[in-house]
């Protein structure tokens, strides 16, 4: 299809669809990005959609701004891709007619597959599941998330979320996934024909990889982490770990904690590090050790055999692997501080990694190739 499309955006989550956005224009495509910046992080967008406090009120404003003030210019797009069901900050019901309107006045809509949903907790739950781990279940057990709040499994599993979310998955033209388990998810709830892997977005263009020393003296690592989701995120494990290891070696280790910084001042504040400690319960890599793989850095992150032969990468590198297991986690990253020589020449097979998988050109034209098979 060689006719520029416009394709609309709706929702984001960690500069995802900015990003994605970034690849489809370079196509010459039309893209509009309408989000609420992924909240604390601000991440840019074309129009905003953030809700003004937590009240009644601030939820009616929202949906008056957004009826009157918005939606009239959300029409008569090729594509529209939404972040999740629950892609506004409403509740269901009213999200609905939103939903209802991007596809009666629009050409297509879709999922991209990028965060929790009922399909993504159902294959969490599942006696057959393929993952052995979640950040909700550990080997069939709950996990410390689920240990630490069950009323937030139970909010997120009650039947207005379920019957929603199925709403839309019988309604939407297809989804394409941005992770590995997301993948396994929305594939279990709409069938392989609908469903592609697009992968997660990162946008080379401005991202010059720092040179690592070949031979550190210091190995230092740092911790990105929201403060409300240390427990989802495993990210109070990794800190724990990293504090063992420098307890090890000490003097020749530091360790940053990175926290609920806006995107922008994240990235600039990563670089001068060589090591990132992404997240657990994870089999794949997401956009903080992607970012960081991009800049050349290691990263430490969910990275299991299951992920790196889905994209072909059956050799398991660049990748580090974090083990959900403390001791073997302690060990882990023992060992990496270890050898400090092997960082640098780890740190170029990353951003070659993240050029071939995840280039936002490549992912959009993934993105693309489904969407418009569809039209």
């Amino acid at each position: 299809m060689n006719q520029p499309l416009r394709i609309l955006l709706m929702g984001d989550y960690s500069n995802c669809h900015r990003t994605l956005a970034t690849g489809l224009r370079s196509f010459g495509h039309d893209v509009t990005v309408v989000s609420d910046g992924s909240k604390w992080q601000n991440t840019a967008r074309d129009i905003d959609i953030a809700r003004r406090g937590k009240s009644r009120a601030a939820g009616l404003e929202l949906m008056l701004r957004l009826r009157y003030g918005i939606m009239p210019r959300l029409k008569n797009f090729d594509i529209v891709a939404i972040h999740n069901p629950g892609f506004l900050n409403l509740r269901p019901t009213r999200t609905k007619y939103f939903f209802d309107r991007l596809k009666g006045e629009n050409r297509s809509i879709f999922l991209t597959a990028m965060g929790t949903d009922s399909a993504y907790l159902d294959l969490c739950s599942a006696a057959d599941s393929p993952l052995r781990y979640t950040e909700w279940f550990i080997d069939g057990h709950p996990s410390p998330l689920y240990l630490s709040n069950p009323t937030k499994w139970r909010d997120w599993h009650n039947d207005e979320i379920r019957s929603f979310h199925e709403y839309v998955y019988d309604n939407i033209d297809g989804a394409v996934s941005i992770l590995y388990e997301y993948h396994l998810a929305i594939t279990r709830a709409l069938g392989p024909d609908k469903c592609a892997f697009g992968g997660l977005p990162i946008d080379l263009s401005g991202i010059q990889p720092v040179d690592l020393d070949p031979d550190p003296d210091v190995v230092k690592l740092y911790l990105g982490r929201h403060r409300e989701r240390c427990i989802e995120k495993g990210t109070d494990v990794l800190e724990a770990a990293a504090r063992d290891v420098i307890a090890r070696h000490e003097g020749r280790v530091t360790l940053s904690i990175i926290e609920n910084l806006p995107y922008d001042r994240y990235i600039k504040t990563i670089c001068g590090h060589h090591i990132s400690l992404d997240q657990l319960y994870s089999y794949s890599p997401a956009t903080n050790a992607l970012l960081a793989m991009a800049y050349g850095l290691n990263a430490v992150s969910g990275a299991e055999p299951e992920f790196y032969n889905f994209i072909g990468e059956p050799a398991g590198d660049p990748v580090i692997n974090a083990p959900v297991d403390y001791d073997r986690l302690v060990e882990t990253l023992d060992a990496i501080v270890s050898n400090p020589r092997a960082i640098a020449p780890r740190g170029r097979r990353s951003r070659q990694f993240v050029e071939r998988h995840h280039d936002c050109r490549h992912v959009a034209q993934r993105f693309l190739d489904f969407w418009t098979s569809k039209l």
